[in-house]
């Protein structure tokens, strides 16, 4: 006789990052959702070749698994806190950052004890049964499992630009993910670059200037941006990371949201000040009764590498371009940390259903705003850190995180089961559309050889 088929879940959750885990807190108090998250790793991991010491998050620690959607739940970060007797340390502190270490043992803590949760569960496929109207997932040490929706968490992976193709996985070749696992392979090296001006190359540089800047090592940060800007820290400007951005930024069309990613890196992409002045003070003090030009240091953004082989002699050469004046000139070193940020990924477990995916001219995702894949398919995909070009720069972000996994906990159960606010930025990013529509500008043609001039309001 036959197996009967198990009662399928009513969600499958495909990795366990952050935004996932997010959304196993917050199903976990849902009476009657029966939810299951899957991991392929023995245990939760967040980004640990970062962990070093004295770095802190970009966010506040509201943005944690919960707070932001539903402060009374059990997995917000005060209540780990609390668990953890850190509440008094944690109030004495004053600090609204935490630790990045702090951060990474709040969400072990909690995927340890969510009962949701299986880590060493690699989902290896995924199918669709039209018959039954199910996903039926392939897992390893579970054998299949059947869900009524699954949630694509699986993260980024690491970018590793062109021109350093030649040199993967060369020991003294590395992405920043990996630093910290790596950074004593650095210490035969003398001449040793960091590439990437966003936060974690910000983070490499300054942790190698407090480990190696006495050693003389020559120490060298490039970056093809033109400055090396703060992240934007306004009030105002933070709240590009709402879901009523988010909102805005869907509505738009598919070409002008490409641009704007691309144009607000200084919102995504840039380091805090904080990291920038605490760089800077170093250096100054490090410098104290000597020149400048005598301290083994370079910082030489707005130069792109365009090639990078290995040396004759041992090494790396590094073709580099100034943006601005075209110069070039080859960079010798000894090793390179490639600070140079992450992208989504089409995970393979997709393979057996990516016929019946709507995907984009570019091959991405068409993501409605309840973060479901657009499919010919009657089940729910949805997708956690894959929507950058379709809900903007606030989908890597974690302040976001609570808020999305409620998002979709609503539409998968069709009812409100996290009442979220219609208004959370006091900017209004669309153009206003109520009253007497304005009349068309007629603007004079300018005389030729005149630049025309821009009309400001």
């Amino acid at each position: 006789m036959d197996n009967p088929q198990p009662e399928p879940h009513d969600l499958l959750g495909v990795g366990i990052g952050p935004f996932n885990l997010s959304l196993a807190a917050l199903a976990d108090q849902v009476s009657g959702l029966d939810a299951l998250f899957c991991e392929a790793r023995e245990e939760f991991r967040w980004h640990p070749g970062m962990l070093v010491d004295g770095a802190r998050m970009q966010v506040p620690f509201l943005a944690d698994l919960v707070s932001l959607v539903d402060p009374t739940n059990p997995w917000s970060f005060l209540n780990y806190l609390r668990e953890q007797d850190r509440l008094f340390p944690f109030y004495f502190a004053e600090r609204f950052q935490l630790p990045r270490r702090e951060y990474d043992h709040y969400c072990r803590w909690a995927a340890e004890r969510l009962v949701n949760c299986r880590f060493g569960a690699a989902v290896t496929a995924l199918h669709w049964s039209a018959e039954q109207e199910l996903f039926r997932a392939e897992v390893r040490g579970l054998g299949e499992v059947w869900a009524r929706n699954v949630v694509l968490g699986v993260g980024t992976e690491p970018v590793h630009p062109e021109p350093f193709a030649a040199l993967r996985g060369h020991p003294a070749v590395f992405h920043s993910a990996e630093y910290l696992g790596r950074r004593d392979s650095l210490a035969g090296a003398r001449d040793i670059t960091v590439l990437g001006s966003g936060q974690s190359g910000a983070e490499v540089f300054l942790d190698l200037l407090r480990t190696r800047g006495g050693d003389g090592t020559r120490l060298r940060w490039l970056t093809r941006a033109r400055a090396l800007a703060p992240m934007e820290y306004s009030k105002l400007g933070l709240e590009h990371f709402t879901p009523d951005y988010t909102r805005y930024f869907h509505g738009l069309p598919g070409e002008v949201r490409d641009h704007l990613v691309e144009a607000q890196w200084q919102l995504h992409k840039a380091a805090s000040a904080e990291t920038l002045a605490e760089i800077h003070d170093h250096l100054y003090e490090r410098t104290i009764g000597r020149p400048l030009d005598a301290d083994p240091v370079e910082i030489i953004p707005g130069t792109a590498v365009v090639e990078a082989l290995a040396g004759p002699c041992g090494g790396f050469e590094l073709g580099c371009r100034h943006t601005d004046s075209g110069t070039e000139r080859v960079v010798r070193t000894d090793a390179v940390v490639l600070a140079t940020g992450y992208r989504a990924v089409r995970p393979a477990v997709l393979d057996p259903i990516a016929e019946l995916i709507d995907w984009d001219e570019q091959g991405r995702f068409r993501v409605d705003l309840d973060h479901r894949v657009a499919a010919g398919f009657g089940g729910g995909l949805y997708v956690q850190n894959a929507e950058l070009h379709t809900h903007g720069v606030g989908t890597p972000d974690l302040g976001l995180g609570a808020h999305r996994a409620a998002t979709i906990l609503n539409a998968v159960t069709g009812r409100t089961v996290h009442r979220l606010p219609t208004r959370t930025a006091w900017t209004g990013f669309a153009p206003v559309t109520t009253g007497t529509p304005a009349a068309p500008l007629t603007l004079p043609r300018p005389q030729e050889g005149h630049r025309a001039t821009a009309v400001t309001h």
